[in-house]
């Protein structure tokens, strides 16, 4: 009898991948043939990679933890202090472009301790330059180093991943981002016994996990290595169109996620009036939750077409956010309301990173991951602007929350709409 054209027989060498119910992913077998499985190598350069991530944004976020009390000396004003928060971040988003392209070149295993170990350098200079907000600003430029991790270790784990694998592979790393939430809780309890102690404990991780990388850290022997200039590279993914749409999305999952990083203890003390210990530990809280829920976005993206993924999680941000805006208490709707947006918003950045390993040519991954990895910071850097803005205008946060909705529910509609029609690529 013969078979269906594209179709395998159940014993058969391949894997056919294609859409079925629900934009799910299936393959016309059940097991990974063995140039598929997932090796050693591959598991070490993810725990290596994820390690470093959460270290150096550990040390990217060292400023904010401590700006209130650079503040008793240096008298900031609240946009002065803002300014001084946001320079790192500003830096650390923009710089994933260049980075990004580098690692296409040159190999993770040559930029995580390259960059780990140029971190060492403006992580104690804070010490010295604690005393002068001029000095801050210029520490917290090159502190922005830290912040550039993050489109090394996607094509890292990209290449060493197979696609049925990628998904859970990125979100697992992804979870190095909570080095922003380690930061925001431990960073403050070791300035208690010491005010040089925080700068002191990170230049000493990152000078241990630069061994580290150097020691386990490896390439993959079959690594394409592009041989075109910086600037054609960067050209070459910044004319991609999907290179814009993942860079839209990922700006409405991380950057939202950043956003609340930054301004939701503001938030919880301004409107709910609660104590800046116990709003720090609820924005830790969400945090966490992001966190925990990015893995979650890349496994399902391996079983579910990452754009579907992407769309329910969007939808679910959309709902609470609208949720928030008509103020209800904290205790326990509000608490709700948040804890549902930060498992959405964890999802969509998990997933969003999967629908790159699939739609982006693999030359081109860290060149695309920068551009997108930018964007996703710089989407965090915009609302809490946009907040202040409204609230000292308006005296309530309410459009704000609707704003999110409404830029949550159009991503919403263009992943299912659009993004889902992308088929994946062949992997490398």
């Amino acid at each position: 009898m013969r078979r269906r054209p594209g179709r395998v027989g159940r014993g058969g060498p391949g894997r056919v991948p294609r859409l079925g119910l629900m934009g799910q992913l299936t393959t016309s077998n059940e097991r990974a043939p063995a140039s598929e499985r997932v090796s050693g190598t591959a598991y070490t350069n993810l725990v290596v990679a994820t390690l470093g991530f959460a270290l150096t944004f550990w040390a990217w976020n060292l400023i904010a933890p401590l700006a209130g009390e650079f503040d008793k000396t240096l008298h900031m004003s609240s946009f002065a202090q803002s300014f001084l928060v946001a320079v790192p971040v500003i830096v650390g988003s923009l710089g994933r472009v260049p980075v990004g392209a580098l690692t296409d070149r040159y190999g993770a295993r040559l930029m995580f301790p390259l960059i780990s170990a140029l971190t060492i350098v403006p992580v104690l200079l804070i010490i010295p330059a604690r005393e002068s907000y001029g000095a801050l600003l210029a520490v917290g430029f090159f502190l922005g180093l830290g912040g550039t991790t993050f489109a090394i270790g996607v094509p890292l784990v990209n290449s060493w991943f197979p696609a049925h694998k990628r998904g859970l592979g990125l979100g697992v790393f992804g979870m190095g981002m909570g080095g922003v939430a380690l930061s925001g809780y431990f960073t403050p309890r070791l300035w208690k016994h010491g005010h040089n102690l925080p700068f002191w404990v990170m230049a000493v991780a990152l000078a241990g996990y630069t061994v580290i990388a150097v020691l386990l850290l490896r390439d993959r022997p079959d690594r394409a290595v592009p041989t075109a200039s910086l600037a054609t590279r960067l050209g070459r993914a910044g004319r991609l169109r999907v290179t814009w749409e993942l860079s839209a999305l990922y700006a409405i999952g991380f950057g939202g996620i950043v956003a609340f990083g930054v301004y939701l203890p503001t938030y919880l003390k301004t409107w709910y009036q609660l104590s800046a210990t116990d709003a720090g530990t609820k924005a830790a809280g969400f945090a966490l939750v992001t966190v925990v829920f990015r893995p979650l976005g890349g496994w399902l993206s391996d079983r579910i077409h990452p754009a579907v993924v992407t769309g329910w999680a969007l939808a679910l941000t959309a709902v609470f956010a609208v949720v928030q805006a008509f103020d209800p208490d904290l205790s326990p709707v509000g608490t709700i309301a948040f804890l549902l947006m930060a498992a959405g918003l964890g999802t969509t950045s998990g997933s969003v990173f999967a629908l790159v390993a699939q739609v982006t040519p693999v030359a081109q991954v860290g060149s695309v991951t920068g551009i997108v990895g930018a964007m996703g910071g710089l989407g965090g850097f915009v609302p809490p602007l946009v907040m202040g803005a409204i609230y000292s205008a308006k005296g309530s946060y309410s459009i704000g929350f609707m704003l999110l909705s409404d830029l949550a529910l159009a991503g919403c509609v263009y992943a299912v709409g659009r993004m889902r029609n992308i088929r994946p690529t062949s992997t490398a």
